[in-house]
């Protein structure tokens, strides 16, 4: 469904982007500024890992790569397995590698700042760090995954706080993943393997948690990722159930989206046409649903500048995005 009229909501589908060159296991997204997206290319071992600065431009198709911050390698300004990506109000850019267990700083132009964490369990070290979030004091919130925590640090990576620990209890964690705050400083966390998204205040105090296992509503398998709207919604990047989830506020379910990428991005295209046997093996098949919808999705993030929701669809190499209509009307018919 390319629209979707949930009540007062309506998501539309608009298009995607990416491509087997340029968004090799897109993992993780930050929204910067107007058209401007950054995005966590996992690549495979040595190949591409970095983050990509993206244009999207002004309507479908115009989107281009700005830059390419960071490369493979454990030395100062490299990473390994780029985990997770976001900025500060100064448009620095916050990028946590789960091999080295640390967190690098860049410039927005990609030039390396410092590095600070390493391995450990005391306050600024990290076990496979994953998501990471700036809050409105620009302190740095990391998911500390294998610690089972997460963590504030200053900009420059001194340790202020932590809370959560090892369980299902409220507050505590297995292996959580994505993070993100909303407008008013709360903190929302995907508990990955307690598969359940948790709320928290902006000194780590439990509010409610949402979701449990299985594949129904309010339900979740390993969610990786999570994000909220100017509104308060709330989407969960359902990553082994192929989904992502729409709750608002207090909880309530909205709905699912499956992945609608009816039409290859503009890269994929140039890709096919570049690809005579890929050309032919896609026109020989008997449907071409499947590479429409999302492949274990592992990142999302909302667009609050073009109120549209960008989801990093991992293993079929693109974003899809989806714009939140604000001022839609329903079609007239003369019959």
């Amino acid at each position: 469904m390319l629209t979707q009229i949930v009540g007062n909501r309506v998501y539309d589908f608009s298009h995607s982007i990416g491509d087997p060159n340029e968004t090799l296991m897109p993992v993780a997204l930050a929204v910067g500024e107007e058209n401007e997206l950054f995005a966590v290319i996992k690549g495979i071992l040595e190949l591409s890992p970095g983050v990509k600065q993206i244009t999207l431009g002004d309507a479908p198709g115009e989107e281009r790569i700005l830059n390419v911050i960071g490369e493979y390698g454990e030395e100062p300004g490299q990473f390994v397995w780029p985990s997770g990506v976001a900025l500060d109000s100064a448009r620095n850019i916050y990028v946590t590698d789960a091999w080295t267990d640390r967190v690098s700083v860049f410039s927005v132009e990609g030039e390396f700042i410092c590095s600070f964490g390493s391995s450990g369990t005391a306050g600024g070290q990290f076990r496979r760090p994953s998501g990471i979030a700036i809050d409105d004091n620009d302190d740095v919130l990391v998911v500390d995954t294998l610690n089972d925590r997460i963590q504030k640090l200053t900009p420059d990576g001194i340790f202020v706080s932590q809370w959560g620990s090892s369980g299902s209890a409220p507050g505590e964690f297995r292996e959580p993943w994505g993070i993100t705050t909303d407008s008013e400083g709360c903190i929302y966390v995907a508990d990955y393997k307690n598969h359940r998204i948790q709320k928290f205040d902006g000194d780590g105090g439990f509010i409610f948690a949402l979701g449990s296992k299985g594949a129904g509503e309010y339900e979740f398998d390993h969610p990786s990722d999570v994000a909220v709207d100017p509104e308060g919604d709330i989407y969960v990047c359902d990553w082994a159930n192929n989904r992502v989830q729409a709750y608002d506020s207090d909880g309530e379910y909205i709905t699912t989206f499956i992945g609608d990428a009816q039409d290859l991005s503009r890269w994929q295209t140039e890709f096919v046409r570049a690809n005579p046997d890929v050309y032919k093996a896609r026109r020989r098949v008997y449907t071409l649903e499947p590479e429409w919808r999302f492949a274990l999705p592992m990142g999302i993030a909302f667009d609050s500048h073009g109120y549209r929701l960008m989801v990093a669809d991992t293993q079929r190499w693109r974003i899809q995005i989806y714009n939140k209509l604000l001022d839609y009307s329903e079609p007239q018919f003369n019959i």
